[in-house]
C-alpha cells in the first residue's frame, strides 16, 4: 500500500486558517502579518524549542482577547475554498493510504479533511483547548493584549524590522509568560517543522512502511523539514505552489491551479518509483510552460531554482489569494 501525506493549507485548502481567524476582529489581519513574519524569523534563526508554524501558539492570546470561539473556527472551515481538484485526486487514489499532517487547529482541520475525503484517524494536527484559555483569562491581561496590538500595528509601518523583533521577543518570552494567558504559549504545540516529521514517521511506522516508500506534498516553511527527510530517504517530496522556504528541499515541484495534475506523477510512482517519476517530470519540462496548469520541475541536483520559484510564486498568489504572501 502506498502512503501519501498532504499538508493542508496550500495543497488542500486555499486559506491560511490562522490568518482568517485573526481577520475575524478589526485589524487582526494586519496584526497577523507582523506575527507571521516574526515566526519566519524565529524559525530561520532556529530559536531553541521553536518550530515553524508556532505562530498558532503566539496568536492564542489575541483570539481569546477578542472572544473567538471554536464555533467561529469551525465556521471558517465550512466556508473555506478547497483547492481545485483536491477531492477528486484523493478519491482517485484507490491503492493509496492518504494522510494529512497539518499545523492547523483541530477545530478547522477535522472539517477540511472530511470535506476532501481523508479518514479522521489519518489526521495529525494541532490540539487547541480554546475554552480552557478563555476561562483562565484575567481582565487585566486582556487589557495588556489590547495594548500590544496597538504597538504591533505601529510596527507595520517601520522600515527596520530589528526593533520590532526585539519588542516582540520581550513580549512573547518575558511579559506574556507572567500573565494568565502565558500558559497557552507553553501548552499549544503546533504540528510544524520537526513535529511534522515526528507525525510522518509515526504514521509510516504504524503501517509498516519506510520513508523511501512515502510521498509527501507541502508548500511552505512548516513543511521544509518533512520534505527534506522524505527526499533524503529516497521517497518523493513534492513542492506544490511552494515558496522559497520549501522548494529547495523537494524532489520535484508542481505549480498548478489544479492539484489533480499531480496524478501524472503519482501514477508514475506506482508504476516505477522515483526513477519513473523523474522520467515523466523531465519529459513534461521539455514540453515547456503550460500557463497555469501542470508546470512540473525535477529539483534533485538542480543548483538554480530561480525560474521554478518564479513560476511557483506566481501561481501560488493566484491560487491562495491573500494567504499566498505568507511564509
Amino acid at each position: 500500500m502506498n502512503l501519501i501525506f498532504f499538508d493542508m493549507e496550500g495543497p488542500l485548502s486555499i486559506q491560511d486558517n490562522a490568518y482568517e481567524m485573526m481577520k475575524l476582529f478589526p485589524n487582526g489581519g494586519r496584526v497577523f502579518e507582523v506575527i507571521s513574519r516574526y515566526d519566519d524569523l524565529l524559525a530561520l534563526e532556529e530559536r531553541k524549542g521553536y518550530e515553524p508554524g508556532d505562530t498558532l501558539a503566539l496568536i492564542v492570546p489575541f483570539l481569546v482577547c477578542h472572544g473567538i470561539s471554536g464555533e467561529d473556527i469551525g465556521g471558517l472551515a465550512e466556508r473555506a475554498a478547497i483547492v481545485n481538484g483536491a477531492r477528486e485526486l484523493i478519491v482517485s487514489l484507490k491503492n493509496w493510504r492518504v494522510f494529512c499532517i497539518s499545523t492547523t487547529y483541530e477545530q478547522y482541520a477535522s472539517r477540511i479533511i472530511q470535506r476532501v475525503g481523508i479518514a479522521p484517524e489519518n489526521l495529525a494536527c494541532t490540539r487547541f483547548p480554546l475554552d480552557r484559555y478563555r476561562n483562565l483569562a484575567r481582565e487585566e491581561d486582556i487589557a495588556r493584549i489590547e495594548e500590544i496590538e496597538h504597538e504591533i500595528l505601529a510596527m507595520k509601518s517601520e522600515k527596520g524590522g530589528e526593533s520590532a523583533k526585539k519588542r516582540l521577543d520581550r513580549f512573547f518570552w518575558v511579559e506574556l509568560p507572567k500573565t494568565s494567558l502565558g500558559l497557552a504559549l507553553s501548552e499549544v504545540k503546533p504540528i510544524g517543522g520537526r513535529r511534522k516529521v515526528a507525525a510522518l514517521e509515526g504514521f509510516a511506522q504504524a503501517h509498516g512502511q519506510h520513508l523511501e516508500r512515502a510521498v509527501v506534498v507541502g508548500d511552505s516553511i512548516t513543511d521544509a523539514r518533512m520534505l527534506e527527510v522524505v527526499d533524503s530517504a529516497g521517497g518523493l517530496a513534492i513542492a506544490f505552489n511552494a515558496n522559497e522556504y520549501a522548494l529547495p528541499f523537494a524532489t520535484m515541484g508542481l505549480a498548478s491551479t489544479n492539484i489533480g495534475d499531480l496524478k501524472l506523477a503519482l501514477d508514475a510512482w506506482e508504476e516505477g518509483g522515483r526513477e519513473a517519476v523523474e522520467r515523466i517530470v523531465r519529459e513534461r519540462e521539455r514540453l515547456g510552460r503550460v500557463a497555469n496548469r501542470g508546470n512540473f520541475h525535477w529539483l534533485v541536483g538542480r543548483s538554480d531554482i530561480e525560474e521554478p520559484l518564479r513560476i511557483h510564486k506566481r501561481i501560488r498568489r493566484i491560487v491562495r489569494e491573500e494567504a499566498g504572501k505568507l511564509g
